[in-house]
């Protein structure tokens, strides 16, 4: 057992149990951390903002990947919405495999 003691001079008792608790809560933040930092944003649907940071194109060239078909977009109301999963499995699709 662990004693802390706060500013009231009031004793707390940690438990193993409560050390588990906080290793799993410690753990589930630090996945959910790495997973936006390995290009896998919290979000599903991307702003065309968002897609073209990602992409690191201009709005003309976004706007000409959709109007030629190669990026599927949704649009609700004014807004442009695009499916990161989407987005990937067109990179991939467009892939350059060089044989030397």
């Amino acid at each position: 057992m662990l004693f802390l003691k706060s500013n009231f001079m009031a004793t707390s008792i940690l438990t193993t149990e409560d050390l588990y608790d906080f290793k799993l809560e410690l753990l589930e933040e630090i996945k959910q951390l790495l997973q936006t930092q390995n290009g896998q944003p919290a979000k599903r649907w991307l702003k065309s903002a968002a897609v073209m940071e990602l992409l690191g194109i201009s709005p003309g060239t976004l706007q000409n990947l959709r109007i030629n078909g190669t990026l599927p977009y949704t649009k609700v109301g004014g807004v442009l919405y695009y499916e990161y999963r989407e987005i990937m499995e067109v990179l991939e699709k467009n892939k350059v495999q060089n044989r030397f």
